[in-house]
């Protein structure tokens, strides 16, 4: 791991069909985005799910990677036609589209040189200088190129895979985050609220999100910093908010 800057920011890059379609529901960002903030202080700050079109593959690839420090693409690395992703970046970075050498050879020796077909081989090819990103579960590696990381649409290969790539990271600070839970509505708090998210803005970010429970209309007050102090104090600023006007706090 590199040495830890403040602050560190990424996208993620959700590709392929059947997650619009809604054919196949999305686990990756809330585990790609825990990792990154619990393991490596990378806040998501952006997430996009496109469909496997070659041109909007690589228009998104070049937007999101000038953008952020990294960008995480899931999805479009398998055996078959559609698996476009690898393509597409090396058209996105203007680089060659080959095999790669040591991932030729991870999968020949995986499925022996007798079933190692042609979809199997095209797991092999990615843009030109790539590293990478090795897969514990079935062999055929992610890569990494500039800061672009590829990964594997199938969670539970991704998640076998993601401490691979915490070598070609730099690490941030932590987000540290605290939800109070009001009986309340919005409207009630919202002036003092923005008071105090204008007061604290450099170093805390609240939301208000209300819910509905027990019967009950509440907001659920959440705070993060990466600083545990201001987030301490900014809480009980939230406390002795509820307190002045008699609201209920929901104790879980």
């Amino acid at each position: 791991m590199k040495k830890k800057i403040k602050k560190v920011n990424a996208a993620i890059l959700i590709i392929g069909n059947e997650i619009l379609s809604g054919r196949t529901q999305d686990k990756n960002i809330i585990f790609i985005s825990n990792w990154l903030n619990s393991t490596c202080g990378i806040t998501v700050s952006e997430v996009r799910i496109i469909p496997d079109v070659e041109k909007t593959i690589i228009e998104n690839v070049i937007i999101l990677s000038k953008k952020f420090n990294y960008v995480f693409t899931t999805g479009g690395i398998g055996p078959t036609h559609d698996d476009i992703t690898a393509q597409s970046i090396s058209k996105a970075f203007k680089v060659k589209y080959e095999y790669h050498k040591e991932a030729y050879s991870i999968l020949e020796k995986y499925y022996g040189k007798k079933k190692f077909n042609d979809g199997r081989k095209k797991m092999a090819k990615m843009p030109e200088g790539a590293k990478l990103i090795y897969n514990p579960s079935s062999a055929a590696p992610g890569f990494i190129i500039k800061n672009v990381l590829s990964l594997p649409g199938v969670p539970l290969i991704l998640n076998s895979m993601i401490n691979n790539c915490k070598k070609y990271l730099i690490k941030g600070l932590k987000v540290h985050s605290k939800t109070i839970n009001l009986y309340t509505v919005e409207s009630n708090i919202s002036k003092k609220l923005g008071l105090i998210q204008k007061k604290y803005k450099r170093n805390v970010e609240i939301g208000s999100y209300p819910f509905f429970r027990l019967g009950k209309i509440g907001v659920a007050i959440v705070i993060r910093s990466v600083s545990i102090i201001k987030l301490r104090v900014v809480n009980q600023e939230l406390l002795r908010l509820a307190n002045s006007k008699k609201i209920e706090i929901l104790k879980l």
